[in-house]
């Protein structure tokens, strides 16, 4: 190596050590040698020159997970794959208004310039679009056709985006806008979807929603899009390439489990204090479809199970659910077989994994009936529970269940870390002592649940109540007839806040010192709240079907927060709307088509953006959504598309290693993995920023 040579490479290796900036002519001149050695390194161009804003996507079979790891070009074209393990690697070129690059063999500590193959049309460049494009083409119906339905246009929209269809997959991707020909054969497009829509074992649940809560409509518009789609109609508008800091990322695909298993969410540290079981295994819940529970070891990339099981025998099971219609997929096969039907997992702070789980059958034990002398059963009995509460401790293998008397969905731990809430429940909400249940294995003494109760009396103190279907009184309070969907600790004063689905839907915040509620609804335009988080000031951060992330802070309430006037339309100066990422219908271009299943918020900067940065699932966007400084920034996971994610959560695995050392996990939700490109196992996705496009 010449003089100049080996200093070209000195200055090349200092400044991607520190992050800098990595320069195209630096590449070019000293090949491999300005790589560093973990890194591969290079320019994309085409016959029009670099090519900005398109992904270079690293994969290789060389491990026992896929593994994958994706960057964005900056806006020389110039890119950086950084902290490549030891492996055989290809690397192309995906990005909008491209075809796939010709995959191209590399190794580490390599410099490869990349050659962009140009889109030869239209056709073959939407391709690639996010499913929202594709979607953005169906038409709406007219109100008169959905005046029957709960909630007109509104209500049939939240149907649609996120109570039925695209709250278990994405509309708009390949596998939905065309019809597979092994479906059958049809004279019409609208017998097709009518097919369709009673395939496999959530045949059942599709049917329900489609034909009758929908009444029928939604057949008739999936038909007609799948139409125009076939007989070559395109999205009318075109995405953007990734700017600013949505270039900065760096996306690792792993997978995990089960190609027949359906992945709801993940967990791999305590949300209180994000540095927990640093670097080690994340855990999954799949619901419905498997109780063999994923692990993955992000570190060795290596995933295994452990089978949960349940305390009784006769427990019920998703393999007794029919096959109505035969799946494209699987057939007449029950693909699910699940008692336990875990939905989601939760670190605590000594690393045990708190499930929302099935353990027994619907009925509840006699301490949470009518006559009991438990204290929350004389104020609220219950006579069923459809998912308890199971805990697992990886160092012993050990798993433990916890009968609640109480259904329960999502999982959120207090500030202290020993009171563990849950929502799910039928119209209360419910928490467990979890140390005086690990100290004392006495379900019935840990756990407490209470309803949903409004002040309208003002005392301040839970009196007597009117029903739900009551009218009010002004000497009576109020019980709602609410469930939560999702459930969040504050933070900032220790009461508890939840996500009521529905047209327009809620949030409610449950005060545990006073046991009583109150009540917020959205303002128009917003409509149909799905999942929620809390920041650390209090500010609840919600999904909503209209196309929206809200945020509502109790602070800006200028009104009473109770009596007999706080009944949700109370407070819309609390509320503030942020319009998502992407297009809109073209009978209501305001709102955009996007929806998010999900919001998380990072309260502990876990992910370098800053603290309490609210995040959105992109969930017809193959990503996330992250709103900084009031705008958004999407980071798509662009292969293998379809990635269709639910939850998400943050991790330091070493605070004093900069970029490195942080991240969000997310899992992909998909009901129907087969879905994405190529098939296969459910995807578990890192994602990390760092402070430039070729930072390493």
């Amino acid at each position: 190596m010449s003089r100049l040579n080996r200093a070209t490479w000195g200055m090349a290796f200092c400044l991607i050590v520190s992050g800098l900036a990595l320069s195209v002519d630096s590449i070019a001149a000293s090949g491999a040698s300005a790589v560093p050695p973990n890194a591969i390194a290079g320019v994309v161009t085409s016959a029009s020159g670099p090519q900005a804003g398109v992904w270079v996507i690293a994969e290789t079979p060389d491990f026992k997970t896929r593994f994958a790891r994706i960057v964005v070009t900056d806006d020389q074209g110039r890119y950086l794959i950084p902290d490549l393990p030891q492996a055989n690697y290809s690397v192309w070129v995906r990005g909008y208004g491209l075809v796939d690059s010709t995959k191209v063999p590399a190794r580490r500590g390599s410099s490869v310039n990349l050659t962009a193959a140009i889109a030869p049309n239209a056709a073959a460049a939407a391709q690639y679009y996010p499913a929202a494009y594709w979607y953005a083409m169906m038409k709406l119906p007219q109100e008169s056709e959905v005046a029957k339905i709960r909630g007109g246009l509104k209500g049939y929209l939240g149907g649609i985006k996120n109570q039925s269809c695209v709250g278990c997959h994405q509309l708009g991707d390949k596998a939905t806008r065309t019809i597979e020909a092994n479906l059958g054969t049809f004279e019409t497009s609208q017998e097709a979807w009518m097919r369709r829509i009673q395939s496999g074992q959530a045949g059942r649940d599709m049917v329900f929603t489609a034909m009758g809560d929908l009444m029928g409509v939604p057949i008739k518009y999936l038909a007609d899009w799948t139409d125009r789609i076939a007989a070559g109609e395109l999205p009318a508008n075109r995405p953007e390439r990734p700017s600013g800091i949505e270039r900065n990322v760096v996306i690792t695909v792993r997978d995990w489990s089960d190609p027949k298993a359906y992945l709801h969410d993940l967990s791999g540290t305590d949300r209180n204090n994000p540095t927990v079981n640093a670097y080690g295994p994340l855990y999954g819940s799949p619901e419905l479809s498997t109780d063999d529970f994923p692990i993955l070891d992000p570190m060795h990339n290596v995933a295994t199970t452990f089978h949960a099981p349940v305390r009784d025998a006769d427990t019920p099971s998703t393999a007794d659910d029919p096959v109505i219609a035969p799946s494209p997929y699987w057939g007449e096969e029950r693909i699910w077989h699940s008692k336990a039907n875990a939905h989601n997992p939760m670190l605590d702070h000594l690393g045990r994994v708190w499930y929302t789980a099935r353990v027994r059958g619907l009925s509840d034990p006699a301490f949470c009936r009518q006559g009991s002398d438990h204290p929350s059963a004389k104020l609220f009995p219950l006579e069923q529970s459809s998912r308890q509460v199971a805990v697992y401790e990886p160092k012993s293998g050990k798993y433990s269940f916890v009968d609640t008397c109480y259904s329960t969905h999502h999982l959120q731990f207090s500030r202290d870390g020993h009171l563990l809430w849950t929502s799910g429940g039928q119209q209360v909400i419910g928490w467990v002592d979890t140390d005086k249940f690990l100290q004392t294995g006495d379900a019935a003494a840990a756990q407490h649940w209470a309803p949903f109760v409004l002040d309208i009396e003002g005392t301040g103190k839970l009196d007597r109540w009117v029903e739900p279907d009551q009218p009010q009184r002004p000497d009576r309070d109020q019980r709602l007839g609410v469930s939560l969907y999702a459930v969040m600790p504050d933070p900032a004063d220790g009461s508890v806040w939840g996500s009521v689905m529905g047209v327009p839907g809620a949030i409610v915040r449950f005060d545990p010192r006073t046991m009583l509620t109150e009540i917020y609804n959205p303002p128009a335009p917003a409509f149909g709240v799905r999942g929620a988080d809390i920041d650390g000031n209090g500010v609840v951060w919600v999904s909503l079907g209209s196309g929206h992330l809200g945020s509502f802070d109790r602070r800006k309430c200028k009104g009473p927060l109770n009596g007999p006037t706080a009944t949700g339309n109370h407070c819309p100066e609390g509320w503030t709307l942020y319009r998502l990422p992407g297009p809109g219908f073209a009978q209501l271009p305001l709102f955009s088509v996007e929806s998010s299943y999900y919001t998380w918020v990072d309260q502990h900067n876990t992910f370098g953006l800053g603290a309490n940065v609210p995040i959105a699932t992109g969930n017809l966007f193959d990503g996330i959504h992250a709103l900084v400084d009031g705008k958004f920034a999407t980071l798509r996971v662009p292969y293998p598309l379809g990635f269709y994610m639910k939850g998400m959560e943050g991790r330091i695995d070493d605070a004093n290693s900069g970029w490195k050392g942080r991240g969000i996990w997310a899992t992909e939700g998909d009901r129907t993995p087969a879905h994405k490109e190529g098939g296969g196992k459910p995807l578990i996705v890192h994602f990390q920023m760092r402070p430039n496009p070729l930072a390493d």
